[in-house]
């Protein structure tokens, strides 16, 4: 290759591509708008992951850092928060690879545009034959890199969805910002409890960082009886949303579902479903109404909390040829494996650089990204693309094509149903729940 891979977001996944490249003596940059390696998972630092060390640590990273570095390996079997991976494993391969010959870690470095050297999206004469060219803003100012390849492994994190019903933000959330958090609160922090203790929240959102918020709540009326939670559900039903509980090979998953299920039989706890946000007006005595397009009411609200998944961003790689599903912004022939209102309970076939091949050859989404609006992804899923994608890039297709990917059983298959129909909440495509399904994990494995 004439210029370096430029691969775009140095958390878990970027990190483990660069890694990848670095074992085999390719040039790489890795550009990473936070301040540093996993700004990201920082945001949750609180947050104790799914799946244990044996499965978060890139295989080919492991070696990197033990090769010499004075790495300590943490237990295999324990499970870390997110601050503790990134303190302990993301933060240290990043200076590894930054202290590599043959790459760079770049920290404070947003890239803005991605496009093919001198052409824009309308040209096709020799495309494939130039290289990218890929425009960075740092605090020095614009810059732009020509790279022979690209991996954006930007993840989805920085854009969350709304509450709004229809995609966009219900009238009122942006005029109310201050009363919305994105995410789950670390409610060990006595500034962050002190927000919630005592208050009417709402939480709105089914997955793990629902139930996550939900258990932390139910904590908090232990200490200040006034607390409640208004839990808001589009579906009919709670259904299957605490997950397989025992048959959960994912241990941890499984526990958050049991301990959610009891925060949420606690009494604290009120389920409003078929509740799909359309405003939040501001009462008299300064508190909010969320009302749904149905004409629900929930009132008298302190705070939300609003942990309804995320969306891929491509703003910046509107001049680069991709094929991506229309509903998920996901690889395409990923889709109909990993779309939560159709098929969610099934496994995602081994899949590496040819299905996340896009028009624009050497140009690859993985990670997060890759499975575009879909609420589920296991960090070792992330490994295993990389590790295709960068041995495809070496030309190494032996290697490339030898994809392994092996995903834990859930005891549930959580596909939506007909969306209004109690009969079909618990299924989607696949029926009853049953155990011994495969199912994915949750975003970042948490």
């Amino acid at each position: 290759m004439q210029h370096p891979v430029v691969i775009i977001g140095a958390g878990p996944v970027g990190l483990a591509a660069a890694a990848n490249a670095a074992s085999r003596g390719m040039d790489f940059v890795v550009l990473e708008a936070g301040r540093d390696a996993g700004a990201a998972v920082g945001e949750w630092a609180h947050v104790r992951l799914f799946s244990s060390w044996s499965e978060l640590v890139d295989p080919v990273a492991r070696q990197l850092l033990d090769a010499g570095t004075g790495w300590i390996a943490p237990d295999e079997a324990t499970y870390p928060t997110g601050g503790e991976w990134r303190e302990r494993y993301l933060r240290p391969l990043a200076d590894v690879l930054d202290a590599s010959e043959r790459g760079s870690v770049h920290f404070g470095a947003r890239v803005t545009g991605v496009s093919r050297a001198g052409r824009d999206l309308l040209v096709d004469s020799g495309r494939d034959a130039d290289p990218f060219a890929v425009h960075v803003e740092t605090a020095d100012g614009r810059e732009r890199l020509l790279a022979s390849a690209v991996v954006d492994a930007s993840g989805t994190w920085t854009r969350p969805n709304p509450l709004g019903a229809d995609g966009w933000p219900a009238l009122g959330e942006r005029e109310n910002a201050d009363r919305f958090i994105y995410g789950i609160p670390d409610f060990t922090d006595p500034a962050v409890a002190a927000r919630y203790v005592g208050r009417h929240v709402a939480v709105a959102g089914k997955g793990a960082s629902a139930q996550g918020a939900l258990i932390g709540l139910a904590r908090l009326a232990g200490h200040e009886p006034a607390t409640r939670v208004s839990w808001l559900l589009r579906r009919p039903s709670v259904g299957d949303a605490f997950g397989g509980g025992d048959n959960d090979q994912l241990e941890q998953r499984g526990k958050l579902g049991q301990d959610a299920r009891t925060a949420a039989a606690s009494g604290v706890v009120t389920d409003v479903t078929q509740f799909r946000t359309v405003s939040a007006e501001t009462q008299s005595n300064g508190r909010l109404t969320l009302v749904s397009t149905g004409g629900q009411r929930v009132q008298d609200v302190d705070e939300v909390i609003v942990v309804t998944g995320y969306r891929p961003d491509f703003s910046f790689l509107a001049e680069v040829r991709l094929d991506l599903d229309p509903a998920l912004g996901a690889a395409r022939i990923l889709a109909d494996q990993i779309h939560p209102d159709h098929h969610s309970c099934g496994d995602v076939a081994p899949h590496g650089h040819r299905e996340l091949a896009q028009p624009e050859r050497d140009f690859f989404i993985v990670g997060m990204k890759s499975y575009g609006r879909a609420p589920s992804f296991l960090a070792m899923t992330g490994y295993e693309q990389v590790r295709s994608v960068v041995a495809a890039l070496d030309g190494d297709l032996e290697a490339a094509d030898r994809v392994d990917l092996v995903l834990p059983e859930t005891g549930v298959c959580d596909g939506a149903g007909a969306f209004d129909d109690p009969a079909a909440s618990g299924g989607g495509c696949c029926g009853a729940p049953q155990a011994g399904v495969l199912t994915l994990g949750g975003a970042g494995a948490r």
